[in-house]
């Protein structure tokens, strides 16, 4: 591939840039997760990509590239959907409810995969706290398999093992400073298709609307997701803002909007320690603390999505 040509069409800056076609994405994007572009066509492809923004039609070819690519779990055959809570950066100054939203859904029945990656040196690893919690983390897919059958089925992989090449360019962020397409569109992986609610959980509000136009592209083939606002970057709603909970089923979009939504006065923990942060967790997985409502209006409408209903 003659990656000059491209770089001229997306690396003219903001206004001058243009945009690649679907097919073009999904053979750059290809290419990229393969590691045949050469280190310096690489990061100045990356960089373009960051400066310009995707467009629509290079996020889904890049999704198509990374689909093509990612390993694949069996979902259990009946009952609910699979919820797939992607992890990726961690807790800074409260402590992460994700894994909490993950083992209430288990709890009742319905399947989850969290993957992710960490590289954050300022933030406190969601690895860590998953060891804190007991939950172990699946080195292979079978295994991931396995757990997703088990009586509470939550399973942990690691970005790596279910797409290595993803998880590479993920890691160049230290080195050249700046995130890239790869961690928005590991926010799309879907290792269960047509059996799955992806949930994309965004932090800046130009990716909830770029989201939002792709996911009725992307959930029309019998997909659900759910687009949601993170805290601090992880798949849960902040405890005190209004929630954002869009959902989408066979193309179509879904509020999922509490019917009363608006910001509400509760109490954030500075528990972002790994065993602080865990025990936070299990006392109100024990019933000793209450589940915050946020969290309660994520998980039924997680709960909906998964349950077909």
């Amino acid at each position: 591939m003659d990656y000059a040509p491209l770089i001229k069409e997306i690396g003219r800056g903001a206004r001058g840039a243009r945009d690649l076609t679907r097919d073009q994405a999904r053979e750059l994007f290809g290419a990229l997760l393969d590691g045949t572009v050469p280190d310096l066509e690489r990061g100045a492809i990356l960089i373009a990509m960051r400066i310009k923004g995707e467009s629509q039609d290079e996020l889904l070819g890049f999704v198509d590239a990374m689909q093509a690519r990612t390993a694949r779990l069996t979902a259990p055959a009946d009952g609910p959907r699979t919820v797939v809570l992607p992890t990726f950066n961690g807790a800074r100054k409260q402590a992460n409810l994700m894994p909490l939203v993950a083992l209430l859904l288990a709890r009742r029945g319905v399947p989850v995969l969290i993957h992710g990656r960490h590289d954050f040196d300022s933030r406190i690893s969601p690895f860590e706290l998953f060891a804190a919690l007991g939950l172990p983390v699946s080195m292979d897919t079978a295994e991931g398999t396995r757990r997703l059958a088990s009586p509470e089925p939550l399973a942990i992989l690691p970005t790596a093992v279910l797409n290595p090449g993803l998880d590479a360019m993920m890691a160049e962020r230290p080195r050249l400073g700046l995130r890239n397409s790869s961690h928005s569109v590991a926010k799309l992986m879907d290792p269960l298709p047509g059996r799955s609610v992806r949930v994309v959980a965004v932090t800046h509000p130009e990716y909830v609307d770029s989201m939002g136009q792709a996911l009725p592209v992307l959930s029309a083939d019998g997909g659900r997701a759910l687009l949601m606002r993170a805290s601090e970057g992880e798949a849960y709603l902040h405890l005190r803002r209004k929630a954002h909970l869009q959902g989408f089923a066979d193309g179509q979009a879904i509020d999922l909007q509490p019917s009363v939504n608006e910001d509400l006065d509760w109490p954030l923990s500075p528990a972002c320690e790994p065993a602080e942060n865990a025990a936070l967790i299990r006392a109100i997985l024990a019933g000793d603390e209450p589940i915050p409502p946020r969290i309660v209006d994520q998980l039924a409408a997680l709960e909906r999505l998964a349950r077909d209903a």
